[in-house]
């Protein structure tokens, strides 16, 4: 048996691996059903996490430059042992009193505007976002729903219908009360004060309502993640809430992306913005991969909803997930992740307009935080997308040990969104892999 082999033996049998990668790709169907999604065309099968990084199965280490979800870090010693010490006391069903989601409530809600004091807590975004919407209806009578048609917000039968590119081919009838306004593209479309996006979203609001549906709400994401994070000024959003407000509806935030500080500005996107909405929503990194979701809101707006629907959630808001999400709030201001989110994002932004000094496939730099990446066109001239090409340098990417993705609606921004620890050195790492790897494809088309 050679080294290379005894090794992998080793690590099979330490992390009990009954299956190779084949057998498992062949397993998820089997048991899992078809099309279930992976990443990258040789998926990456992963065993354990500390940090940034991600080791495989294989024991090969992978700089994590992707998940939000392990918020402050995989595997947070804060966010573990608070767990830990839960769950070997208490959980239970959550319509037993506990003190936890009272103190994480409270917590929360301290770090939002005034107006933002109540909360539901569920056990994903897609949950939260499905009770927004309902939220909207029951405080408007109404059921015009607004969205950009390049986005997402999860996947209940409710608000899949906001995802243009996904939309499910069995929808109830939903998708008639839904309505889409272009998403803001910084680089091909500017619109700088935002006024253009506005005038979008009020023309929509006149439609709905002269069809007779009605206007209940605008859901966004304030920094548009999953439309390629445009670069809109702070306080961009200003002029789109006044249209809202114009017309009576409710402003839902879904900052189940942007939110937790991110943006290394501030602990919200939307106050980045400018704007204070009437709704938010939160899910991913609530909890650092515990399944937590939540809905904040002003007390009369909860109270309507709970007064118009039968709201219950059996797990949303129980012992462990509490001490969980908690433990993420502590270790942000303990460990002062912000800051870090805007040092960190600061230098990354910088290398990253290096790189398109040295690269002509790189078109566009932007983010905020520890939200950024490189829109890759054919030409800076024509902009044309290099959606393909994206593709390529993931994959190879993948190989180089990096982790990250790509958004946007032609599939051709790098989506580079790591844990809030993620430093300079990463980031070097990061850069000095994306530098040999473009430099190589565009050698060798």
């Amino acid at each position: 048996m050679s080294v290379l082999t005894a090794l992998l033996h080793t690590n099979r049998k330490r992390f009990k691996l009954a299956r190779t990668t084949k057998e498992l790709i062949k397993d998820r169907a089997r048991f899992l059903g078809p099309n279930v999604a992976t990443f990258y065309e040789e998926p990456v099968h992963i065993v354990r996490a500390e940090g940034v990084w991600l080791w495989d199965a294989d024991g090969r280490k992978y700089l994590d430059c992707y998940n939000n979800v392990p918020h402050v870090g995989h595997c947070n010693p804060r966010v573990v042992d608070a767990i830990c010490r839960q769950a070997s006391t208490l959980n239970t069903h959550t319509r037993y009193l506990h003190d936890g989601i009272l103190n994480y409530v409270e917590k929360l809600t301290a770090t939002m505007a005034a107006s933002l004091n109540t909360a539901i807590l569920t056990c994903t975004g897609s949950e939260a976002n499905d009770i927004a919407l309902r939220m909207a209806e029951a405080v408007t009578g109404k059921r015009g729903i607004i969205a950009t048609e390049s986005t997402y917000h999860g996947n209940t039968s409710l608000v899949s219908q906001l995802s243009k590119s996904n939309v499910p081919s069995v929808g109830f009838g939903l998708d008639q009360y839904f309505r889409f306004v272009e998403a803001p593209d910084s680089y091909r479309n500017p619109d700088p004060d935002g006024k253009r996006f506005a005038q979008s979203v009020a023309a929509q609001i006149e439609a709905v309502e002269r069809e007779g549906t009605g206007f209940a709400a605008l859901v966004i994401c304030p920094f548009f993640l999953n439309e390629g994070f445009p670069d809109n000024p702070d306080g961009w959003l200003i002029p789109t809430a006044e249209a809202v407000r114009k017309a009576g509806g409710i402003l839902i935030c879904d900052e189940v992306q942007s939110g937790f500080g991110r943006t290394g500005t501030h602990l919200w996107a939307h106050e980045k913005m400018g704007i204070s909405p009437d709704i938010l929503t939160l899910g991913k990194p609530m909890a650092n991969g515990h399944p937590v979701g939540g809905v904040v809101a002003n007390a009369d707006i909860v109270a309507e909803f709970r007064k118009g629907y039968g709201y219950f959630n059996t797990f949303g808001g129980n012992p462990v997930s509490c001490a969980a999400a908690m433990a993420v709030l502590e270790e942000l201001e303990g460990a002062d992740l912000v800051n870090n989110a805007k040092t960190v994002g600061d230098y990354a932004r910088g290398r990253l307009q290096r790189l398109k000094e040295r690269h002509e496939m790189i078109g566009d730099v932007r983010g905020s935080g520890l939200i950024f990446g490189a829109e890759l066109v054919l030409g800076r001239t024509t902009k044309e997308p290099a959606s393909a090409f994206t593709d390529r340098v993931i994959n190879e990417m993948r190989q180089r040990g990096i982790i990250h993705s790509k958004l946007g609606r032609h599939k051709n921004t790098l989506k580079i969104r790591p844990p809030m620890p993620f430093s300079v050195e990463n980031a070097d790492l990061l850069f000095d892999t994306l530098d040999d790897v473009l430099g190589q494809l565009t050698a060798h088309p």
